[in-house]
C-alpha cells in the first residue's frame, strides 16, 4: 500500500496551460494514511478573473491583489514537496501548470504521480460522473470543492478510500509524470512600445499587465489589435 505522498491541486484562470494563470495552490503531505502537513498560498496571475472563475472558487481579485506571483510560490512548494509521490485528481493537468513555471524559473521538476481520476475510471466503470465532487459525494468524503487546499484534501482521502477498496500493485504503481514544457521569453521592449502604442492609439482597455506578457502572448494581442483595428 501507499501511504506516503503529498496530494496537490491548483485553482487556475483557465484550462489552458500556456495561457492560463495559477490563482491558488493547496497540498497535503501523508504519512502512513495520515496528514501531517498543508501548504496553501494565493498567487497573483498578472490579469483579471473572469466572472465564472469568480464563481466556481469563491476567489476575487480582492485577495490576490496581495498576493505573491507563481515564481515566488514555486521554490516553497518544491520544498514542500521534496522527494514525495504526487497525487491528485488529473493529476497531469496540475504538474503541467508548475512544470511550465519550473522550466521558466530553470528549475528542475520531474516526478511521480497517482492520478485518482484514472483508478475511478478503471475501478468505477458504471459511475454516471468520476469528477472529484460527485466521487467524494458516492464515497461520503467531506470536501470543499472548487478551492486547491479543500480538493487536494478530498483527492487524498479518495485514493485512501479507493486503495482500501481495490489495491492491487499494478494499478496502484505511481507513474513518471510526462509534460514537455519550452522555456518562454519575456515581452521585449519593442513588443512592450509597439503594444502600448496600440492600447493608446484605439483606447482599449486591458485587464492584463503588460510587463508580465510572455513574448509570444504579446505577439498574439499585437496581431489580434491589428486584425480588428488595421494599423
Amino acid at each position: 500500500m501507499i501511504n506516503d505522498y503529498v496530494s496537490l491541486d491548483l485553482e487556475t484562470t483557465g484550462l489552458n496551460t500556456k495561457h492560463d494563470r495559477i490563482i491558488e495552490v493547496g497540498a497535503v503531505r501523508v504519512r502512513e494514511g495520515k496528514v501531517t502537513d498543508t501548504f496553501q498560498r494565493f498567487v497573483n496571475p498578472g490579469r483579471a478573473l473572469s466572472e465564472t472563475v469568480c464563481t466556481l472558487t469563491g476567489i476575487t481579485e480582492q485577495m490576490l491583489e496581495s498576493a505573491p506571483e507563481i515564481g515566488s510560490v514555486l521554490p516553497e512548494l518544491l520544498e514542500f514537496i521534496g522527494g514525495d509521490i504526487l497525487l491528485g485528481h488529473r493529476i497531469l493537468f496540475d504538474y503541467s501548470f508548475l512544470k511550465r513555471t519550473a522550466v521558466n524559473q530553470k528549475m528542475t521538476f520531474e516526478k511521480e504521480g497517482i492520478d485518482t481520476l484514472k483508478l475511478a475510471r478503471k475501478f468505477l466503470p458504471d459511475l454516471e460522473s468520476r469528477k472529484l465532487e460527485d466521487l467524494c459525494s458516492y464515497y461520503k468524503i467531506e470536501h470543499k470543492a472548487h478551492r486547491a487546499l479543500g480538493d487536494a484534501q478530498a483527492a487524498s482521502d479518495l485514493f485512501l478510500k479507493l486503495s482500501e477498496l481495490f489495491y492491487n500493485e499494478k494499478d496502484f504503481k505511481p507513474q513518471k509524470l510526462i509534460y514537455q514544457a519550452k522555456r518562454e521569453t519575456p515581452i521585449t521592449k519593442p513588443q512592450k512600445e509597439r503594444l502600448y502604442k496600440l492600447l493608446d492609439q484605439h483606447k482599449i482597455n486591458i485587464d492584463y499587465d503588460v510587463d508580465k506578457l510572455t513574448r509570444n502572448e504579446a505577439s498574439r494581442i499585437t496581431d489580434k489589435i491589428l486584425a480588428k483595428y488595421g494599423r
